[in-house]
């Protein structure tokens, strides 16, 4: 399993499609990380409380890269309070304050980041995209 989540990585690291402008955003926020030069501007579509698009700009290592085209991909089509509630155990799996597999399936593919945490020099490139979304959806 170890395997496939290091090619899922690696493929939306290098290949994502989600690093694209996006025409007409209702939001754009400006994610960085000061300690490896991650940066990245996301940028928001709503239909009314639903997140309708979102793309993603900027550069940065392939764990942030990869994050912030992982985490597009699971919010498109959610509503805010989805889309948070996401974000939440995202974050709470990264700091290991949830472990339990049921709870960690509501994050799709973003579960390939499960084993962060043991990286700690890599758990802010991999919640940057996560805390600047946040801050959107605030």
């Amino acid at each position: 399993m170890e395997d496939i989540y290091n090619e899922l990585i690696m493929e939306h690291s290098m290949n994502s499609y989600n690093k694209k402008k996006l025409d007409h955003a209702d939001f754009c926020e400006i994610g960085h990380n000061p300690n490896c030069g991650d940066e990245i501007t996301l940028e928001l579509k709503m239909n009314g409380n639903i997140i309708e698009d979102m793309a993603f700009s900027g550069h940065g290592c392939a764990i942030s890269q990869a994050s912030t085209s992982i985490m597009i991909d699971t919010l498109k089509g959610k509503t805010i309070e989805q889309a948070k509630e996401i974000i939440k155990t995202f974050i709470e799996m990264i700091k290991r304050e949830i472990t339990d597999e049921e709870e960690l399936k509501k994050l799709e593919d973003a579960i390939a980041f499960k084993n962060v945490s043991n990286m700690p020099a890599r758990v802010k490139c991999a919640l940057l995209a996560w805390h600047t979304v946040e801050d959107i959806l605030k």
